[in-house]
């Protein structure tokens, strides 16, 4: 009995680890048509839920909102290989001081949760997390993290990735947009359902001068330093 369960726990291991590649290794060529937070969205949706969701190549996105993002969110993105131990190191301290609550995630974490997994936390889906994360930072370049993942988050009700909500907040595409428009979008990353990048509040005013002053100090942006 022992040995058919361990047998069958190797042989269900081995087509996990086969199967997750595969998909891994397609969205390296291939649009990500559709992310699973998509269609949890629509799932809880009471009524019609419309999805806004176009896919926009790299070199079709202005550089600032690039740069926005990552001053945002993941200023390291260029050097780690997936996971920032400094910042985890920090939002955990923060955490446990009673600070605003902080994930530390990466761009590549991000990424990998958006597009593999579903977005409630737990521990099984941060150790799916970790091994989605390692497949995309061995499999995928810097260049192909970040487009999938400007082209997959969630920027607002219904509004998925950056095209869609440049469009959709500026009435222009993802390529016009200037610094300021790219930094009011990134700062509403962490909750993109609560706040409007087009409203200038205290918080949203105070944070996005912050991501401004840290995309004046990171000067020109090159993916290609991995």
């Amino acid at each position: 009995m022992l040995k058919r369960l361990f047998r069958f726990v190797v042989k269900t291991s081995i087509w996990f680890v086969l199967l997750s590649v595969l998909w891994v290794l397609l969205y390296r060529f291939i649009d990500v048509p559709f992310t699973p937070l998509m269609g949890i969205r629509s799932f809880q949706a009471q009524d019609s839920y419309e999805i806004r969701h176009t896919w926009t190549d790299l070199e079709d996105i202005s550089e600032e909102i690039k740069l926005a993002v990552i001053c945002a969110e993941d200023q390291n993105f260029i050097q780690h290989n997936g996971f920032d131990l400094k910042a985890i190191e920090k939002a955990y301290k923060d955490n446990k001081s009673g600070k605003n609550l902080k994930g530390g995630s990466t761009i590549s974490q991000q990424t990998a949760k958006n597009v593999f997994l579903w977005p409630k936390r737990s521990w099984i889906r941060k150790g799916m997390e970790t091994y989605f994360t390692f497949l995309i930072e061995n499999l995928w370049s810097k260049e192909r993290i970040l487009e999938v993942y400007l082209n997959s988050i969630e920027m607002g009700e219904g509004v998925f990735g950056v095209e869609s909500a440049a469009q959709y907040w500026f009435q222009k595409n993802a390529k016009q947009l200037n610094r300021h428009e790219s930094a009011a979008l990134a700062v509403i990353l962490p909750n993109p359902r609560k706040y409007n990048p087009a409203v200038r509040t205290p918080y949203l005013e105070r944070r996005k001068q912050w991501v401004l002053k840290q995309m004046n100090n990171f000067g020109e942006l090159s993916l290609a330093e991995k």
